[in-house]
């Protein structure tokens, strides 16, 4: 199978025209943007915030042997 050619693209665009209107497609790329901007502005946010430290040493302790003789 091959790719659509140019003619193909411009069909298929006519036609995705006709079905939504300019008004509807303008409005669902106005949607998409916001939500990618609100997406990159949460990832902003988690970059901000420092990450708690645990220590390993502290939390890790080996069990201590008790030996019953």
């Amino acid at each position: 199978m091959h790719a659509p050619g140019i003619w193909g693209i411009l069909v298929v665009a006519v036609v995705v025209i006709l079905l939504f209107g300019r008004g509807k497609i303008s409005g669902m790329m106005s949607e998409v943007a916001t939500g990618i901007k609100a997406f990159q502005k949460g990832l902003k946010d988690d970059d901000d915030k420092p990450v708690d430290c645990v220590d390993i040493a502290k939390t890790a302790q080996p069990e201590k042997k008790t030996s019953k003789r």
